[in-house]
C-alpha cells in the first residue's frame, strides 16, 4: 500500500503534538492539561489508524477482481480486526 502525502502529513501534525507534550511536561504544566493533550494526540492516531484501514480496504476490494484467493467478506473481517486490535 502507498501512503498518500495527506497521511504522512497526519503523523507530522501528531509528532509535533508529542513534541508539544514533551515540553509542557518539562515545563511542569498542570497535570489536566498535559492528559487533555494526550487524549487528543490518541484521537489522531486512532483517526489516521482508521484512514489506513480504510484506504487499504478499498484497495483490497478493487485488487480482488483480478484474484478470486479471497472474499469481499474475508477482507472485511481483516479490516475489522485491524480496527479491534488498533484498541
Amino acid at each position: 500500500m502507498e501512503y498518500d502525502d495527506k497521511v504522512k502529513n497526519r503523523l507530522k501534525r501528531i509528532e509535533g503534538q508529542i513534541k508539544g507534550i514533551l515540553r509542557m511536561m518539562e515545563e511542569n504544566k498542570d497535570c489536566k492539561d498535559v492528559i487533555t493533550q494526550l487524549s487528543a494526540s490518541r484521537t489522531a492516531i486512532d483517526r489516521t489508524i482508521g484512514v489506513i484501514v480504510s484506504a487499504n480496504l478499498v484497495e483490497c476490494i478493487r485488487q480482488m477482481e483480478d484474484s478470486e484467493t479471497r472474499t469481499q467478506e474475508d477482507i472485511v473481517k481483516e479490516a475489522v480486526d485491524l480496527l479491534v486490535k488498533s484498541r
